[in-house]
C-alpha cells in the first residue's frame, strides 16, 4: 500500500478512536472480535482495579466463525484468566454475533444477577471504539460508558493474522455504519469531520470495499 492509502488510512483510524479517560467502573466489558489483545487489555484494567467484574460477550461472528469453533467469549475468559484475572470475576456471554446482541445480551446477563451497573469501562479494537460507544449509546443509554482498547499505534496494529488491508477495509465499512446506521435506529449520531469523509471516499474509490454495507 502507498503512502497515501496509509494516510487516510490513519485518519479514519484516529477519527474511531474516542480517546476517553478511564477512571473506576462497576464492571469492565469486553467485546468479541478475532483480536486476542482485547482481552489483554480488560484484563490489565482489571488488575489496576479499576472493576470489581470482567464480562467476557461474544460468541462467533463474521470473521471468527471462520477461524475458530470456540465462543470468542470463552477464548478471552482463558486469555483473561492466564493473566491473573480470578475466574469467579469473570461473566461470561457467549450467544451475541454482532455489537448490538454484545449489549443486550449483556444487559440481559446482568439483570438475571442482579448486578447494578451505572458506569462501564468497554473495550474493543481501536478502530471499532466509536461505532461501539454510538451503539451502546442508542441500546443502553442509562450507563455512563468510557470505551478503549488495546494501546497499539495504527502502524503497529496489523499483524499476520489481521493484515493493514483487512484493518482499512473494516474502518471504512464501519464508517459507513456510523453514517448510516442513526436513520435506522440502531446508533446515535456522531459527527464526521471533512478530511475523514474525504478519506472514506478516496479509500473506497482505491477498493477498500470489501466490509461495506451489503444491499
Amino acid at each position: 500500500m502507498n503512502n497515501e492509502i496509509l494516510h487516510a488510512g490513519k485518519i479514519l483510524w484516529n477519527y474511531h478512536q474516542m480517546h476517553h479517560q478511564i477512571h473506576p467502573a462497576d464492571c469492565i466489558l469486553a467485546l468479541g472480535s478475532h483480536d486476542l489483545r482485547v482481552p489483554e487489555r480488560a484484563a490489565d484494567l482489571y488488575l489496576q482495579n479499576l472493576a470489581p467484574i470482567v464480562i467476557m460477550s461474544g460468541g462467533l461472528g463474521n470473521f471468527t466463525k471462520e477461524i475458530w469453533s470456540e465462543p470468542e467469549a470463552r477464548k478471552f475468559a482463558r486469555i483473561a484468566v492466564s493473566k491473573g484475572v480470578p475466574a469467579d470475576s469473570i461473566l461470561i456471554e457467549d450467544k451475541s454475533s454482532n455489537t448490538g446482541e454484545n449489549i443486550l445480551f449483556t444487559r440481559t446477563l446482568l439483570n438475571e444477577r442482579e448486578i447494578k451497573v451505572t458506569k462501564i469501562i468497554v473495550v474493543q479494537k481501536p478502530y471499532m471504539e466509536r461505532r461501539s460507544f454510538a451503539t451502546i449509546r442508542k441500546v443502553w443509554p442509562e450507563p455512563e460508558i468510557m470505551v478503549t482498547s488495546p494501546q497499539i499505534s495504527f502502524e503497529d496494529y496489523p499483524t499476520k493474522e489481521i493484515p493493514a488491508e483487512r484493518v482499512i477495509n473494516i474502518m471504512v465499512g464501519d464508517l459507513q455504519r456510523i453514517i448510516e446506521y442513526p436513520s435506522k435506529g440502531f446508533q446515535v449520531p456522531q459527527d464526521v469531520p471533512g478530511n475523514v469523509m474525504q478519506a472514506f471516499q478516496f479509500l473506497k474509490k482505491e477498493g477498500f470495499t470489501k466490509h461495506l454495507i451489503k444491499n
